[in-house]
């Protein structure tokens, strides 16, 4: 079952995409769940496939899609995970390298992605984002796939010339993360190491790898960060990007207004987003 969240004429709701279009959870089940992360942490995902034969109640353009979890209470990033990217960038310390998103610097499928205004080194990087189902704390890796409630595609643009060795600056500004189009329920993923991930800007693909070739695979990481975090329903683990990015190649290759930039994951779906100008503050310098 895939699960979607968005907007339809200015109503925040969720649902089931199918391939003729949405069944609007949010009219279904919203009494009960008024989201997609409380139908997650209400345990909600039985009632919600039980629906899943419905026709659909809404048309894909009558919608604006939002964040898979538009307000996780953490959005954890795994850097350096894959190892052409760790090669690129001369990386050599076997511990993940983690960093945090803030909830507003993420956007939602087919929604435009805003390079910042103070950056000349826009970057692109596709991640597999995990979403988890189950929360708790010291979960041991041999159970940890059973904390996840499915799996989408994450744009995890990177202002580079603002990422600097705590990384977060790079990683915040507004709309910088694409988030989408939906997530696939994990009883359709039971491994998530054996997923193609692709990456294409401007229809050229610029990464290509397989989730096979993560250093620290997703039952690791979740062990990992739940020693010394709480992890809850709705929280996203993204876990880090291939090699390939922009930063690293000759020329180097940014991203720019009018660019689009997309990420395909298999079993999971296509997030294709077009890169905007930020609008200059009024009281910046020229």
């Amino acid at each position: 079952m895939k699960l979607a969240s968005y907007l339809h004429q200015g109503i925040r709701s969720y649902g089931i995409p199918t391939a003729e279009g949405m069944i609007d959870l949010g009219v279904h089940l919203g009494h009960l769940f008024p989201d997609l992360k409380a139908l997650l942490a209400n345990h909600g995902l039985a009632l919600a496939q039980e629906l899943a034969h419905l026709p659909p109640d809404l048309r894909f353009d009558e919608l604006t899609f939002l964040p898979v979890i538009e307000h996780p209470e953490k959005i954890l990033c795994v850097g350096m995970n894959y190892a052409e990217k760790r090669k690129e960038f001369d990386q050599h310390n076997p511990a993940p390298t983690l960093f945090v998103r803030f909830a507003d610097s993420q956007t939602g499928h087919a929604s435009p992605v805003i390079k910042p205004h103070c950056s000349s080194e826009f970057d692109y990087e596709g991640e597999l984002a995990v979403i988890i189902g189950q929360g708790g704390e010291n979960i041991p890796r041999a159970t940890a796939l059973s904390h996840v409630a499915g799996y989408s595609c994450y744009m995890d643009g990177s202002a580079r010339d603002w990422q600097h060795s705590w990384f977060t600056a790079g990683k915040n500004w507004a709309s910088t993360g694409a988030f989408g189009p939906w997530m696939t329920t994990s009883d359709e993923i039971p491994d998530p190491q054996t997923l193609g991930i692709r990456t294409w800007l401007n229809g050229v693909m610029v990464q290509q790898d397989n989730t096979s070739s993560m250093i620290h695979n997703v039952a690791e990481l979740i062990e990992y960060i739940s020693t010394f975090t709480h992890l809850s329903a709705g929280d996203v683990i993204i876990t880090g990007s291939p090699g390939g990015v922009g930063k690293k190649r000759t020329p180097p290759l940014f991203m720019h207004p009018g660019d689009q930039i997309e990420v395909e994951i298999d079993k999971i779906g296509h997030l294709s987003n077009v890169i905007v100008a930020a609008v200059q503050p009024q009281n910046a310098v020229a």
